[in-house]
């Protein structure tokens, strides 16, 4: 193939003009290092002998038919429903119109070379994957069959193809040369199923022209901190490349989108996204408007605020995208605690202490691993310490008591906040009545600058028959939790308790993430049945290669296989010594 681009959309046999041809076919040009085996099981043709489709399946899909054999060789396929197909579109270029990620059986990268479709190499295809950070599009050469040597350099490590926590896919032009990738670790998936209401696509390596052209899709976690959903890396900030990344991570998380999406102000980016997540909110990072400013306007600063400058085309575009960014607009949102307002909070990307703008790509890819670490143990340490600690109440309203029982620290002490702040709301007072919709109006004293205060009024509706309170300044749908103004009539008109709707599971100290892992030792899951069987495997078969080698080393692996095997035998007895 010569080139592989990402697309939803759905693509139709042409029955007059094609017929199909079943079976293995001369078509395999791509090999990965995948841990399964990999065949051509239907090639589509034209009249004109031009292949225009294809289905590519794991080598363990079907059933082979059943032999006369008095010596049947002995089935080695599971059904496996994992597959790929793809279409040559008008432009000759081949688009994947269906895929199937997920296998039935194991797979284990180390005996991927006996697979007959691991066989196919060329003369480059064991190189080094040569890195070369000065061209315009860093573009990074690849060869035909994607197996690499992980020990020569960074992005061959990070590509970690038979791993069973790795998923990644490779746009790749006509050169062979890596347009654009995007890769992603297998808690990424379960993690998004928690905290995927709301994601940040950081783009702030390319804003400030970074080294390395990282795109992280990121959320965060019941403790608020940032966790990366999945990395790409992008050649250019085109329409193109952005719809090939947003839909290979769609593709990801098996076509779930997010409810909201956050990103920098990018008219190609806009693009993309209303391309792939066409029901999603989209708003602007308002930390990176405001980051914008001094660079945009400048000396102009004062004379846009002095004649409201209608002119300034970065203006204008703000205007255009007003209701994407400014927060009164967005009062309806969801946004988790992602769209930051005050000076002190802005977004951060969960590898921020492992990037600078003159990191490198190989020492970024080199770090990697660590940083994943580090963000998985600072979740660890938070679970931890919100589970055996409580934070100190501030005050005598059983909901502090209730919600100190059931949410993160951190995020209770966000809560604590408000619970603070309700001493500055004054007055409560009833304002209407409409059936049984209640309108309040909240007197809060704000203080608006350091020597200056004004009070402000706000208002929160209460509806007795399904417990719903909504105020006028959307702290809930910001940040997950009641404001001090609802609060205040909550507490009010008598209620102990805060409706179980205003209760959010995301940021509960109890949920149990499927994607916490015991890394007991070696960084394997050893909780996980599927992790233990790959990494036995694997060092079964470097036994195996060693034991082959000679005489005298088969005779020492067969002893001490058998060895070891008794003692697992006295050990499931009870009898091990």
């Amino acid at each position: 193939m010569d080139e592989v681009s990402l697309n939803g959309e759905a693509a139709y046999d042409d029955e007059a003009e094609g017929f199909e041809i079943d079976g293995e076919c001369a078509m395999t040009e791509y090999v990965g290092q995948t841990g399964f085996g990999v065949r051509v099981s239907n090639t589509w043709y034209r009249k004109s002998k031009e292949r225009y489709r294809g289905k590519l399946s794991c080598s363990s899909a079907g059933f082979k038919k059943k032999s006369d054999a008095s010596r049947p060789r002995p089935e080695t396929r599971t059904g496996c429903p994992a597959m790929i197909k793809f279409r040559l579109m008008e432009n000759k270029r081949w688009r994947i119109i269906e895929v199937e990620l997920e296998h039935n059986h194991l797979t284990s990268s180390t005996s991927s070379k006996f697979y007959k479709s691991h066989r196919i190499t060329d003369l480059g295809s064991k190189r080094p994957l040569p890195i070369n950070g000065s061209e315009e599009v860093r573009k990074i050469r690849l060869f035909r069959t994607v197996v690499i040597d992980a020990e020569d350099n960074g992005f061959a490590s990070l590509m970690k193809l038979g791993s069973p926590s790795f998923f990644y896919v490779m746009d790749i032009n006509e050169k062979g040369c890596l347009r654009n990738g995007f890769w992603a670790e297998t808690m990424c998936r379960p993690a998004y199923g928690y905290f995927g209401d709301v994601i940040f696509i950081d783009t702030t390596t390319l804003i400030d022209k970074y080294e390395v052209p990282l795109v992280v899709f990121t959320g965060v976690n019941h403790h608020a901190q940032p966790m990366s959903l999945g990395c790409g890396l992008v050649s250019s900030q085109t329409v193109e490349s952005f719809t090939w990344l947003f839909r290979a991570w769609l593709t990801y998380m098996v076509g779930r989108p997010p409810q909201t999406v956050i990103t920098s102000q990018c008219k190609a980016l806009q693009a993309a996204i209303s391309e792939v997540f066409p029901r999603a909110f989209h708003c602007l990072s308002l930390t990176n408007i405001m980051k914008k400013v001094p660079s945009e306007l400048g000396s102009l600063e004062e004379m846009v605020q002095s004649y409201r400058l209608i002119d300034h085309k970065w203006l204008q575009m703000l205007y255009e995208d007003r209701k994407r960014w400014i927060p009164v607009y967005l009062k309806e949102v969801f946004l988790a605690e992602m769209f930051t307002v005050k000076e002190n909070e802005r977004l951060t990307s969960p590898f921020e202490e492992y990037l600078s703008p003159h990191t490198s790509l190989k020492q970024f890819f080199s770090s990697y691993d660590r940083a994943l670490l580090e963000i998985n143990q600072r979740e660890t340490l938070s679970d931890l310490e919100s589970k055996n600690s409580s934070c100190m109440l501030k005050s005598r309203f059983y909901f502090e008591l209730q919600l100190s029982r059931l949410y993160t620290n951190s995020i209770f002490k966000k809560f604590q906040d408000e619970i603070e702040g309700m001493y500055t709301c004054f007055s409560v007072r009833q304002m209407n009545i409409d059936g049984s919709t209640v309108t309040y109006i909240v007197k809060e004293d704000i203080q608006v600058e350091e020597n200056w205060r004004e009070t402000r009024d706000f208002e929160v509706m209460y509806n007795a028959s399904d417990a719903e309170v909504v105020c006028a300044c959307g702290l809930f749908n910001f940040r997950g939790y009641l404001c001090r103004h609802a609060l205040s009539v909550i507490n009010q008109i008598g209620l102990e308790e805060i409706p179980p709707q205003y209760i959010l599971a995301r940021w509960r100290k109890d949920i149990n993430r499927s994607y916490i892992s015991n890394h007991g030792w070696n960084g394997i899951d050893v909780n996980n049945p599927v992790h233990r069987y790959d990494n036995l495997y694997k060092s079964a078969l470097k036994v195996v290669e060693e034991g082959r080698k000679s005489h005298d080393r088969y005779k020492f692996t067969i002893q001490s296989l058998d060895e070891i095997l008794n003692k697992q035998s006295w050990q499931a007895c009870g009898q091990l010594p």
